[in-house]
């Protein structure tokens, strides 16, 4: 790269931010660490639960017609913590699980009936000029995460509602969402996206599993049944009467002596101390010695997840030898053409999907752990000098059956799917979209997103900067200045990543993107996916196609958004909006 050097809105030059990033990183980015009372409680004396799969309430326009209640709720997340109030779709953390067939679209009537107060404390300092913190009521408004869907239903940030829809944001425009399932089968998820709350209604419970399916993928004869289990990963703190633990003020090591700082205040992150694991605390999950399928979904706030089992002695807890390896069968956005072994560890940044097999044949009679070794300031690499971390390493113990109930029917095909590849000589705009770090009113760090014009950064509300045109292919280069990794998410579309480069090694202005020298996608990151992780000082360089692209996806036009999912982040300046615009020979955009 040249010797260009841009002015952040930290008074650091773009350089300087490099040099940190190579080194220990700037200390006020450490994570927030939530120490509570659930280091002391026993773990692996809870099975895992399996969230049920909701059954449509009714039909409208002769589709599936979903009515999901969302309402607080008393939850046992631990046998030994007296029950937790939490948020519930359908009354319950984490939501039932929604099946839909692709081709076949649903209906989905999301009704708010939560009590007036938050569960917990909110920064009303958070787009103070764009949130009515003032009103009467919680303000919710339900994503499908991964949904190639219409603007009106997308569930973006100003489209919530208060119960009964008494309160409605400037960008609500429809009680019943619309869900079109014209996309590949994959493993999705619906969340709560309430602009300037989101990390706290999420913390709260709200989110669930919603798995597309087709003919294809169920003459795969994968595991099914019993045999395949969607599991949802968070941590989470509580106090000593159960009740959810969330922070309210930012930690000293932070910068939080500040007397500035407003009271309850956002954090710049949030660390839990307590894995939890479909609701559970430090469960354990029963299996036989065969084939699952797991559908891996990181639903924690702010935590990387680095997975692998290996073999682990309960008596001692010490861990041992590798256990049975991960192979990937999928991705954000559905299948990949062929199965691949994950040789070392799984990465999963916030809100990222893998689709799973593992074979626990050579492990009858023994316990597996789930094991993770990313720190909480996640960089991308583990070592042994990270500092400023709180880990999270013992997610979830499997105790293998000694024998199965009946044969193994399931398999793992040679070829999966046909993922075409979107070229690279198509492409109609390239975009440079920089992560860098800045500090607010009141002194708080944050992180935004700029451009090659704006490489300092852009707020939430500055005017639209990407607008793609129904139609066009873009590759969209995300720079990371910053000192931490951040999961990059863009709403409607799936991706597929071209590579990684340094950061040092491109600039937008004088240089291409040379295919042939950048670091390739992970195993884990091939085929369709809707986030990426960025880690500090490099460049990462997706592809997306806008529409319906050889047969998959559909035509979309309207207001979208793309953000860290890192929530403290993304509620905290880490969002922006795009806008697809019509194609001109169809003005009137898709249906």
């Amino acid at each position: 790269m040249g010797d260009h050097v841009e002015t952040l809105k930290t008074g650091v030059s773009r350089r300087e931010v490099l040099l940190a990033t190579g080194a220990t990183g700037i200390s006020v980015l450490a994570g927030c660490s939530a120490g509570r009372t659930t280091s002391g409680l026993e773990k692996w004396v809870d099975e895992v639960p399996r969230p049920n799969v909701m059954d449509p309430t009714g039909t409208k326009d002769g589709q599936p017609y979903y009515e999901m209640e969302i309402r607080e709720v008393e939850q046992k997340i631990h046998r030994d913590l007296p029950a937790t109030t939490v948020w519930g779709y359908d009354g319950q953390y984490p939501g039932p699980t929604i099946e839909a067939e692709q081709g076949e679209p649903i209906y989905v009537r999301w009704q708010n009936e939560l009590p007036d107060d938050h569960l917990l404390p909110e920064d009303t300092t958070v787009h103070s000029d764009l949130v009515p913190y003032d009103a009467p009521g919680v303000r919710v408004v339900p994503h499908l995460h991964g949904g190639n869907v219409e603007a009106e239903s997308d569930g973006k940030a100003q489209a919530w509602f208060t119960r009964n829809f008494q309160e409605t944001g400037p960008a609500f425009e429809k009680k019943d969402y619309y869900y079109v399932n014209d996309q590949p089968p994959a493993t999705l998820w619906y969340h709560d996206h309430s602009l300037g709350i989101t990390r706290l209604n999420v913390y709260a419970g709200l989110a669930g599993f919603y798995l597309l399916r087709n003919d294809h993928e169920r003459n795969l004869d994968l595991p099914e049944g019993e045999y395949e289990i969607p599991l949802v990963l968070q941590d989470r703190s509580f106090n000593e009467d159960g009740s959810l633990f969330y922070p309210t003020a930012v930690p000293e090591e932070q910068g939080g002596d500040d007397s500035s700082h407003p009271e309850p205040s956002i954090v710049p992150q949030f660390y839990g101390d307590t894995s939890v694991v479909n609701g559970k605390a430090w469960p354990r999950l029963s299996v036989e010695p065969r084939k699952y399928r797991f559908r891996l979904l990181n639903g924690a706030n702010s935590r990387f997840y680095n997975l692998k089992l290996l073999e682990y002695d309960e008596s001692s807890g010490e861990t041992g030898s590798d256990g049975p390896p991960f192979v990937q069968i999928g991705t954000d956005g559905g299948l990949l053409s062929e199965p691949v072994e994950i040789d070392d560890r799984l990465e999963l940044g916030s809100s990222h999907r893998a689709d799973v097999v593992v074979d626990f044949d050579d492990y009858a009679g023994e316990t597996l752990l789930l094991h993770n070794d990313a720190p909480t300031m996640y960089r991308g690499t583990v070592g042994e000098d990270e500092t400023d971390t709180e880990p999270l390493p013992e997610i979830m113990l499997v105790d293998v059956s000694g024998s199965g109930d009946e044969r193994d029917a399931s398999r793992l095909p040679g070829d999966l799917t046909q993922v075409p590849e979107i070229p690279v000589d198509s492409v109609d705009t390239e975009r440079y979209l920089t992560l860098v770090p800045g500090v607010d009113d009141y002194g708080r760090m944050l992180h935004l997103l700029g451009t090659e014009e704006s490489q300092s950064g852009l707020r939430l509300d500055d005017p639209v900067t990407e607008e793609p045109t129904l139609g066009d292919t873009e590759i969209w280069s995300f720079a990371n200045l910053t000192s931490m990794s951040h999961p990059m998410h863009i709403h409607l579309v799936h991706f597929q990543v071209l590579g990684r480069q340094p950061v040092s090694d491109y600039n937008p202005a004088e240089d291409d993107i040379e295919l042939d020298a950048l670091e390739p996608p992970k195993p884990y990151e091939l085929g369709w996916n809707d986030v990426v992780a960025v880690h500090p000082a490099e460049v990462v360089h997706v592809i997306v196609h806008f529409g319906e692209y050889d047969g998959l996806f559909n035509d979309q036009t309207g207001e979208y958004m793309w953000h860290c999912h890192m929530i403290e982040h993304e509620d905290h300046d880490m969002m922006r909006p795009f806008n697809v615009l019509p194609n001109s020979d169809d003005d009137d955009g898709a249906e």
